[in-house]
């Protein structure tokens, strides 16, 4: 049987320009993470926006970050998949010290030994 799962449902991208503003590149770097990936608006919790780190990987692993904690957002370049779909790419500049949520949904299914 052949099945496919999917741990997050598809999403309307955000506009990152609400997070846009001036910026000083050295306090930037001395306050501030980067995070990179497709962001998305949390589909429970409006303050909060999930960050896909890989898209089209394999290994699923995403953030979830308040709203309030967002610093900067830069655009970088979109990623496009082998069947030619695209997928906007951002860089996230979190607040050092800010709570945030690293998930990596996985399937539970019995592991033979070889």
């Amino acid at each position: 049987m052949n099945t496919t799962t999917h741990f997050l449902e598809k999403a309307t991208t955000l506009e990152i320009a609400k997070f846009q503003q001036s910026i000083d590149r050295k306090k930037l770097k001395q306050n501030c993470m980067a995070f990179s990936g497709s962001l998305r608006q949390h589909p429970h919790e409006k303050e909060k926006v999930i960050l896909l780190a890989d898209p089209y990987g394999t290994d699923i692993m995403y953030y979830e970050f308040k709203n309030e904690d967002i610093f900067f957002a830069e655009k970088l370049p979109d990623i496009v998949n082998m069947e030619g779909e695209d997928v906007t790419m951002v860089m996230l500049w979190i607040k050092k010290g800010s709570i945030a949520i690293r998930s990596t949904p996985f399937f539970v299914q019995t592991v033979r030994a070889c």
